[in-house]
C-alpha cells in the first residue's frame, strides 16, 4: 500500500518518515522468483565521530557479511545454505 504512487508505478521514497523496510519491499516487486536480500545498512554506514571499533566517516557496515556471502556462493556453486 505504501509503495503506490499517484504518479508513478512505485513510490521507492513514500515520505520522511519511511521505514527502512521500504527499500525492501520496494527490490521484492522488481526480483520476482530470484532469491534476493536486502540488507538495511543505511543507519550504520556513516559514524560522525571515531568510536572503539571505527574511524570517523564510512564504516564499512555490512562488507564482511557480503564477502562473506560471496565466497560462500562461490565455493557452492550459488547455494548459500544454513549455518558454517
Amino acid at each position: 500500500e505504501k509503495l503506490k504512487s499517484p504518479v508513478a508505478d512505485l513510490n521507492n521514497a513514500p515520505g520522511r518518515k519511511a521505514h527502512p523496510i521500504m527499500g525492501g519491499l520496494f527490490v521484492g516487486v522488481f526480483a520476482e522468483d530470484t532469491p534476493w536480500a536486502h540488507l538495511d545498512i543505511a543507519g550504520t554506514s556513516w559514524a560522525d565521530q571515531a568510536g572503539p571499533l571505527h574511524e570517523k566517516g564510512a564504516t564499512g557496515a555490512g562488507v564482511r557479511t557480503l564477502v562473506a556471502l560471496a565466497e560462500r556462493l562461490a565455493r557452492s556453486g550459488g547455494e548459500a545454505g544454513r549455518g558454517r
